[in-house]
């Protein structure tokens, strides 16, 4: 056979592959759509778009590090909620702290104290993502079963801690004063802090994007999820790195928590648990290991829970399981899996 029969068959086994990278990022565009035929009030989808981006992009600030964690150190986190519960109580006492700030009139002083509960969140859980890997995830390594068991354990411990220190009631979460209230584009109305949201998630997406595309971490990181075998055959220690990744994803589930428990403006110590069903369904849409498609898988989870939600309440409760189904049935192994060499 000539290569000029071979070449033709090449390019289009290509273009074909392109085209089926591509296919899972048109599927957002496509809810949208098909939310604005649904809806067919401009303004109700607007509002609900937004808030369905925002409800999406702080899933997936909770969902990016379990992901990546269960990527790189085939560790399946079920006290990842217990992450998000203290960032959201560590960051609710910052607030409190820094109460004069959030009651300011001042735009700057509002988003410094927002920062600064945030920072914290994320370094009491970073350390406490330490703390977890070190006594509770690397004795039960590679034995899936005791991992669960375990984590469950850890999350269950979790919650009791913030029983004894912040109170066993719900407690009520005050924005900062700038970020109350909604801005008015045509008729509809679209709440500040879902802006807000939208900004802080649509940039972390892309730092890490960068980090894992375009860093030497990241180049260790993808490495390492596809064969540690290799990487630390080549002189690298993958079991720090497990750790940093480890840790790296606890504070991002703190800065998840701050970031929902000011969205619903109520914090409990359930609050991490309860979350995490969502954000499973995300790691499990976007693939396992894959950033990229836990960003899709996130924003299409939060689109529809608000369309549906609006149009028909009752259906609302299981469109995203719905949702699950329908793309493992297609792509069986998510929309952007990342396969780990075992």
């Amino acid at each position: 056979m000539s290569d000029t029969t071979i070449k033709p068959r090449i390019e289009k086994a290509t273009v074909l592959e392109r085209i089926t990278t591509a296919l899972p990022i048109a599927l957002v565009p496509v809810l949208a759509v098909l939310g604005f035929i649904a809806i067919g009030d401009p303004a109700a989808w607007l509002t609900l778009t937004v808030a369905g981006l925002a409800m999406g992009l702080m899933i997936f600030i909770m969902a990016s590090g379990l992901t990546v964690v269960f990527g790189l150190m085939d560790v399946i986190n079920f006290g990842h909620g217990a992450f998000i519960s203290v960032g959201a109580f560590v960051g609710f006492s910052i607030l409190i702290w820094l109460g004069g700030w959030t009651a300011s009139s001042s735009v700057f002083l509002n988003l410094a104290a927002v920062f600064l509960a945030i920072l914290v969140s994320m370094v009491a859980t970073g350390l406490m993502g330490y703390a977890f890997e070190r006594v509770i995830v690397m004795p039960v390594y590679g034995q899936h079963l005791k991992q669960i068991l375990v984590t469950m354990g850890g999350l269950i411990v979790a919650q009791q801690l913030i029983h004894v220190f912040w109170g066993p009631d719900e407690i009520h979460v005050a924005r900062p004063e700038s970020l109350r209230g909604s801005i008015v584009i045509g008729e509809a109305a679209i709440e500040k802090y879902r802006l807000v949201a939208v900004g802080i998630g649509v940039a972390l997406f892309l730092a890490m994007r960068h980090v894992l595309k375009s860093t030497k971490i990241g180049l260790l990181v993808r490495a390492g999820v596809e064969n540690g075998e290799m990487v630390e055959a080549l002189g690298y220690r993958i079991r720090r790195l497990f750790l940093i990744v480890f840790m790296v994803g606890s504070a991002l589930a703190g800065l998840g928590g701050v970031m929902w428990g000011l969205y619903q403006e109520t914090i409990t110590a359930h609050m991490g648990s309860e979350i995490m069903v969502l954000v499973f369904i995300v790691v499990i849409i976007g693939g396992l290991g894959s950033v990229e498609g836990c960003f899709i898988g996130a924003l299409l989870v939060g689109l529809l829970s608000n369309y549906t939600a609006f149009l028909a309440p009752k259906v609302a409760l299981v469109s995203t399981i719905a949702l699950m189904v329908i793309i493992l049935m297609w792509r069986p192994q998510g929309l952007y899996p990342v396969v780990k060499a075992k």
